[in-house]
């Protein structure tokens, strides 16, 4: 296999260098545009890599897990081309739906670092390692410190070891969420091995000593010492242990101030994929919110937090698997605006309802550029004019991005 020499002309999707040969493209894993190479290709991809020229906005990194970890794709790159990068991966996806659309600066959420973390645990020999999996591996990085997290969840990292020790089955992988709360850290073990119940009172010592709000064990929860509080725009709520939450605060603030000013004066709102309510519960300061979820535990948590007064509009809830059973127009007629915030799959049925309908405004937030440019080609099809594009960065040196499109029918 002879030397390739190779000039990368572009950042794709995942985070790779992409050089561009006559026989297709080549992908350059830590490669930056403007860099230059030789390396043998195999599969597409550089083997090796011997750097000729390097890029100016080539960095060091800052974790010394990263060449192993698998969490991160572009510590090596700078902050300015960094954010413009996140920015023109949803400028593409709309471009290969036909939608040629403004697309604002990226919005760095990054502030804090991430408030919920899911590590993985495992056993090796006598060992336990808590970490993230390698590149394109099963191999499990044990990690020591992580710079895109919370400094709280980073500092307990050694706890959750000595937690994880008396859970990770003998065969198999331990899954390990975790969430800082404005009461202290809100951990849940899922694929723990079943005879952890004998364990329950060591468990328990355990977490009151490491000062955790609430540990959960598959789906049980063993302990609650404090309730873990997180904040919605001034209502408390509790999630549900391991349940969804948006990655960093600084994110859910500035996800939740594009909503709130797209939907604008609107007196009647539809939240479709509330989860546990984060933007419903901002909306109904303003305006009456229905709050439609699949997810039974995100439900029932709204439900909990609505039991409190809370100088609260009128919010009402509804589980419904809006896959499946999408609202239809004459569900939505009642509505000024229409929120949406699906998961990866985004909301193609709900979409299809939602072009059909009368609704004046709707705010499309997606994790996922690609379905977000599909759902938003079919309400633009639909008669909807696509008025903003707002790219939110919460998921720090990851090819992952958020956005929040706002249309309006004309």
């Amino acid at each position: 296999m002879t030397e390739t020499r190779l000039e990368i002309t572009e950042l794709g999707h995942r985070g790779d260098g992409i050089a561009i040969t006559d026989t297709g493209p080549v992908y350059v894993a830590g490669g930056l545009p403007g860099e230059t190479l030789e390396a043998k290709v195999q599969n597409g991809r550089a083997q090796n890599p011997a750097y000729l020229t390097q890029s100016p906005d080539r960095i060091e990194p800052v974790c010394r897990h990263y060449a192993a970890c698998g969490g991160c794709s572009v510590q090596h790159l700078a902050e300015g081309p960094y954010l413009s990068w996140k920015r023109s991966l949803v400028e593409k996806a709309l471009k290969t739906q036909g939608i040629d659309a403004d697309v604002t600066q990226t919005i760095a959420a990054t502030k804090g670092g991430r408030r919920r973390a899911v590590f993985t645990a495992t056993r090796a020999g006598r060992a336990v390692l808590l970490g993230y999996h390698e590149k394109a591996s099963h191999k499990l990085v044990d990690v020591s410190e992580c710079p895109v997290l919370d400094p709280t969840i980073t500092s307990a990292l050694k706890g959750l070891k000595s937690l994880a020790a008396d859970l990770v089955p003998k065969k198999g992988e331990l899954r390990i969420t975790v969430l800082s709360t404005t009461s202290g850290l809100d951990v849940a073990f899922e694929k723990a091995d079943k005879a952890y119940d004998r364990k329950i009172p060591a468990l328990s010592q355990k977490t009151v000593e490491l000062d955790l709000a609430r540990l959960s064990v598959n789906g049980e929860v063993l302990l609650e010492v404090r309730p873990p509080l997180l904040d919605m725009g001034g209502t408390g709520l509790v999630p549900p242990p391991g349940g969804f939450t948006q990655a960093t605060h600084a994110a859910e603030e500035a996800l939740s101030e594009l909503v709130a000013a797209g939907v604008g004066k609107a007196k009647t709102v539809a939240d479709l994929f509330s989860g546990v309510g984060t933007f419903a519960l901002r909306l109904a300061r303003s305006g009456n919110v229905h709050a439609v979820e699949g997810d039974s535990a995100a439900i029932a948590a709204l439900d909990r937090s609505l039991r409190k007064p809370q100088g609260l509009k009128k919010v009402t809830f509804e589980k419904r698997d809006l896959f499946r059973r999408p609202l239809v127009p004459e569900e939505l007629e009642p509505f000024a605006a229409v929120v949406f915030d699906p998961p990866r799959a985004g909301a193609q049925a709900q979409a299809e309802m939602l072009a059909k309908s009368k609704v004046k405004t709707i705010v499309a937030i997606s994790c996922n550029p690609a379905t977000l440019a599909r759902d938003l080609r079919i309400l633009i099809d639909g008669g909807y004019a696509l008025h903003s594009v707002t790219p939110v960065d919460q998921f720090h040196f990851s090819p992952h991005i958020e956005a929040v499109a706002v249309l309006k029918r004309e």
